[in-house]
This record gives structure tokens, C-alpha cells and sequence, in this order.
């Protein structure tokens, strides 16, 4: 049975230097973002839980890794996030979650759902509230147009 290959991205909590990218390099072949903050590796296994453990286990000592995602969505359109926590919040993790009667991975999985619909609210609240002032100042046809003309033009420096 051939092992497929899995993309994973590996998120750091501040960049490398050269001298640092080499020398992991070393130990997996990596790709680096423009501003060595982000990598990508390629990693055969069984599932994409098993590389990026692999991944993590090789690379832990040598590089500043904060998370570790598969690149690619997988059918159900979810990414795998492999998170090391620190001892005391991991333990607090884990009483967290049994007093919920739960395993600490749908512990954890239910509260990132819970937090990213909570922003969603929030983001939804935000924009009406701008619409309505914006609104206050001029026409729905006015708006219309600007928001059309605005999606027309080229992102320059802009981030949502």
C-alpha cells in the first residue's frame, strides 16, 4: 500500500533567520514564505494527523513552531490544526474537558467553533452598523454603485 503525501504549513511565532531555515532544511525538506514566518513541507503518511505529528516531532527542536495545518482542506472541508500547548494549559485542557465530558480534541474543536461563530456575529453586527451610516448620508442606488465599483478595482494594501 502506497503512504499518500500530505501539504502541511507550518505557522512560526517569529521568522527565521538563514542560518536557522538551513539547519532545519536539514532535517525536512521545507519551503519558505517571503519572510521566513511560514513553511511549507510535504509529508507521507498513513493520515494527515500521523505526518504532521511526524512533522512536529522532527522539526520541534529546531524551529520556533506555534501551529502546524494541513494545507489543504480535506472532503468535509475542515484543516487539521496540531497545536503543542504548554504543560499548565494543557493540563487545564484536559480538566476543562473531562468536567465537560468530553475528549480534550471536541473539547478544544467545540470552542473554536463556538469563537469563530461568535466573530461571525460580530463581524455581521459590524458591517449592517456601517451600511446604516453609510446610508444615513446617501441613497441605497448611491451605496449600490459604490460597493460594486469599489469590488471592481485591484485590493491594493487592503486587508478584510
Amino acid at each position: 500500500m502506497t503512504m499518500p503525501h500530505h501539504a502541511l504549513e507550518i505557522t512560526l511565532t517569529r521568522p527565521l533567520t538563514s542560518a536557522e531555515l538551513r539547519h532545519a532544511a536539514q532535517a525536512w525538506p521545507l519551503a519558505a514564505n517571503h519572510n521566513a514566518t511560514r513553511l511549507m513541507a510535504l509529508a507521507h503518511a498513513k493520515t494527515d494527523e500521523r505526518a504532521a505529528h511526524r512533522l512536529r516531532q522532527r522539526l520541534t527542536t529546531r524551529l520556533p513552531i506555534d501551529v502546524i495545518t494541513t494545507h489543504y482542506p480535506d472532503a468535509h472541508g475542515r484543516v487539521l490544526l496540531n497545536v503543542a500547548f504548554p504543560l499548565a494549559a494543557h493540563t487545564a485542557l484536559q480538566r476543562n474537558a473531562r468536567r465537560a465530558g468530553l475528549t480534550s480534541e471536541r473539547f478544544v474543536r467545540e470552542a473554536l467553533h463556538r469563537a469563530l461563530a461568535e466573530h461571525a456575529d460580530r463581524e455581521a453586527d459590524r458591517l449592517d452598523y456601517a451600511v446604516r451610516q453609510l446610508l444615513a448620508s446617501t441613497t441605497p442606488a448611491h451605496l449600490l454603485s459604490a460597493v460594486g465599483h469599489a469590488l471592481t478595482l485591484p485590493m491594493k494594501g487592503l486587508t478584510p
